[in-house]
């Protein structure tokens, strides 16, 4: 997503601070060369490099989509057909597609001090092992338990590249294209779970999770050759290498002075407003970015939307869709492909509030047809048997509204709401109780359809899409063109002062690094 607090790059004076000490007219035009490189139009070095480090940890996104896809061309070859010649209940499928949500809860905490500790390109590598690892227990599955143990390390190495791509991706990228670079990550996990549609459908589940497994292989190929983030460094006082880093993404010529110092003010400033977990949840500020940051994940989960991800070849079965909709799933997998383009092209147009208000609207809309489709169907088949179309509509629809909205927003938003010195805390805290919450929806959705029915089913995420509304209504706030001080105020219901309005222009023009969750 595009980042709203984007730091006007530091401009080299045209001779340094110590220049007089040299006082040499080499010197100064030197210096002034440096300037005239690194300044024009506002920002120099080469972007290439920046989209090829970008693209390649992205490949990782590739990866988690694939195993988010996986359950959907999976589920009837494996409950119904038998492939892999043992028995698997409609439960024990339940326990495979969700498990891995468990998974990736578990590394919300421990990969935020991984890349600390090894840096973000040797953990984002590390997590080739889980993955591998995850795709060789489910092609050479003899029992439920292989399967189930593979799906949780799918899940570890997936969650993990969840936080730590999205970093790796904001700290290499020059401000003028840290928003583009920020939109691969989820671009990527659609098309990765498009993927799985597309060869899914045409291959058996053995091999399906072979080629999915080739995926982190060839990733950890091509990643291995990009070069460590630039923060990285700076935070260990490794500023040599520092240096190297941003040469190889900025160009050979590129003078790397003064964005290093700039890295270096932005590492200071973090650990001099270090604070501890007890003392930022007693911030008014704080406490509300939590009660938002978690009311976004609880609704967005709770739309149904890992359901609809996990089991759409079972609602499209269920509707009587039959061979003419064998596409089905990869239809719906494109529409997720455009929406999150779409999003990642206006979300800082019309703004957060709107997005996610139409979004859980449009939502609501959709699940509402899914459940008058089906309580049609259960009151009289013959009612629907020309209707089988409304039930794909529906959940495109979903799918779409999603994309654009429910899908990305909140996890910006928790990058948004949270002072910086925080972020360590309350990102984790966000994305563990998000990934809960889908372990949750996937793993209970079979049980609520046999207790509920599926149009009950569909009534319940209807309802509470629509309670989401309300809750972005009066309660979301605004992030849309605001810096870090502004949004703080709002939440602590302060006004700007004097003083902090001077604070405020400062910070709209001081955009540091995005900090390791």
């Amino acid at each position: 997503m595009p980042d709203n607090d984007e730091r006007t790059p530091l401009i080299t004076p045209a001779v340094p601070p110590n220049q007089a000490d040299y006082g040499g007219t080499e010197d100064a035009r030197d210096a002034m060369s440096k300037f005239v490189v690194n300044n024009v139009a506002g920002e120099s070095g080469r972007k290439l490099p920046q989209y090829i480090a970008g693209l390649a940890a992205s490949g990782g996104a590739l990866a988690a989509g694939t195993f988010l896809g996986w359950t959907a061309p999976t589920d009837k070859p494996l409950t119904q057909q038998m492939e892999y010649g043992f028995p698997i209940s409609d439960e024990a499928f339940s326990w495979i597609g969700s498990i891995s949500n468990l998974g990736a809860a578990v590394m919300c905490f421990p990969i935020g001090y991984m890349m600390k500790l090894i840096g973000r390109k040797w953990s984002m590598l590390a997590m080739v092992l889980p993955l591998v690892l995850g795709w060789l227990l489910i092609i050479f599955a003899e029992n439920v338990a292989m399967m189930m143990v593979g799906r949780f390390f799918l899940g570890v190495g997936g969650g993990a590249f969840c936080v730590a791509a999205p970093t790796y991706t904001a700290e290499i990228a020059q401000p003028s294209i840290r928003g583009t670079l920020g939109t691969f990550f989820q671009l990527m996990v659609t098309v990765g779970i498009l993927f799985v549609y597309a060869v899914g459908a045409g291959v058996d589940v053995q091999m399906l999770s072979i080629i999915c497994g080739i995926i982190p292989l060839v990733f950890g190929a091509i990643f291995f050759f990009m070069p460590e983030s630039p923060y990285y460094y700076v935070e260990k006082g490794r500023f040599s290498e520092a240096s190297g880093s941003l040469k190889k993404l900025r160009g050979a010529q590129y003078d790397e002075n003064a964005e290093i110092e700039d890295l270096k003010q932005a590492d200071a400033k973090m650990k001099a407003e270090a604070i501890t977990i007890v003392e930022a949840f007693r911030q008014k500020a704080t406490i509300r970015a939590l009660c938002i940051s978690l009311g976004l994940m609880f609704f967005q989960q709770l739309s149904g939307i890992n359901a609809v991800i996990f089991y759409n070849s079972a609602i499209f079965a269920s509707a009587n869709g039959g061979e003419e909709m064998s596409s089905a799933s990869i239809i719906v997998g494109g529409i997720q492909v455009v929406a999150t383009l779409v999003a990642s092209a206006v979300v800082d147009k019309v703004g957060r509030r709107i997005l996610l208000l139409v979004s859980d609207f449009m939502m609501a809309v959709s699940t509402i047809l899914l459940a008058v489709y089906f309580q049609l169907k259960e009151d009289d088949p013959s009612k629907v048997s020309d209707l089988n179309w409304l039930a794909v509509l529906a959940v495109c629809l979903f799918i779409a509204m999603f994309s654009i909205g429910y899908g990305p927003v909140p996890w910006l938003m928790v990058g948004e709401l949270f002072a910086n010195n925080v972020k360590a805390f309350a990102s984790p805290l966000a994305g563990v109780f998000n990934w809960l919450l889908a372990f949750l929806v996937t793993k209970i959705f079979t049980n609520l359809k046999d207790a509920m029915g599926e149009a009950g089913v569909f009534w319940l995420f209807s309802g509470i899409s629509l309670a989401g509304t309300v809750f972005v209504f009066f309660v979301v706030p605004e992030t849309k063109g605001k810096s870090l001080n502004e949004i703080q105020l709002l939440l602590s219901g302060e006004k700007p002062t004097a003083s902090d309005q001077v604070s405020v222009q400062e910070a709209k023009s001081d955009d540091t690094v995005p900090q390791v969750a």
